[in-house]
């Protein structure tokens, strides 16, 4: 049991999903696992426990932004021994080839701070995915007929953006898309010697203006967990 998760020892499973919601992560517990069980709720922070295809997995909250999916991801790390935390959750797209419904699977992931900062100092460092997973997540998303694009992210940390001549500048070098947690993610799991990978539904597109409706979300982020959940057991 850690400061923000209360599960007990063995009650984390090795592979992890983080969406941001924590009522995303009570969704795709119900819909994809077996035997799914609450075995957190700290602060409504929810996680659940069960199994897919016969390998455990827990599905737990990170809420929004890198400072928060920092604490989550460190205490699955270092307290419950989690070796797989693939983050699945929506994304803006930036490109015009990029489609609202589509998925992106994450290469890399760039920012301009992130709460490891302060350890790099001058340097910049750049996260990237584990290319096991990622690879396996292409195949999966070929498999399934998922439109899925693969290459560079912006982890942003901030959401009411007011830079359009970064945007400009994503734009120019291929970003695929930005959100808001990635970026601290696959520089943790370097870290710790850990397998991340960042897969995401484009709900909206900075461009177009273009935003996915809410009722069609549920069916669209099922393919991004899907894509996930093949790609971790791989």
């Amino acid at each position: 049991m850690t400061i923000h998760i209360g599960a007990e020892p063995g009650q984390i499973a090795e592979t992890v999903l983080m969406p941001g919601d924590p009522y995303r992560a009570r969704w795709a517990a119900e819909t994809f696992l077996e035997g799914a069980k609450l075995v957190n709720e700290v602060r409504g922070m929810l996680g659940f426990t069960g199994t897919y295809k016969g390998e455990r997995v827990t599905i737990q909250g990170s809420g929004m932004g890198m400072p928060s999916l920092s604490i989550y991801a460190n205490e699955l790390i270092s307290t419950y021994g989690a070796q797989t935390l693939i983050r699945i959750g929506s994304c803006g797209g930036m490109q015009p080839h990029v489609a609202v419904r589509d998925v992106i699977i994450a290469m890399s992931a760039s920012t301009i701070t992130s709460p490891s900062s302060a350890i790099f100092r001058e340097f910049n460092f750049a996260p990237t995915a584990h290319f096991g997973l990622l690879a396996a997540a292409v195949a999966a998303a070929d498999s399934k007929g998922i439109r899925s694009h693969v290459g560079g992210i912006y982890s942003s940390d901030v959401f009411y953006a007011e830079r359009s001549d970064l945007d400009e500048q994503m734009v120019r070098h291929g970003i695929l898309g930005v959100e808001m947690e990635a970026a601290e993610l696959y520089t943790l799991a370097a870290r710790h010697g850990r397998r991340a990978l960042a897969v995401l539904t484009v709900s909206d597109h900075l461009q177009t203006g273009e935003a996915l409706p809410a009722q069609d979300r549920e069916q669209t982020f099922g393919d991004m967990v899907e894509i996930a959940l093949e790609a971790a057991f791989a």
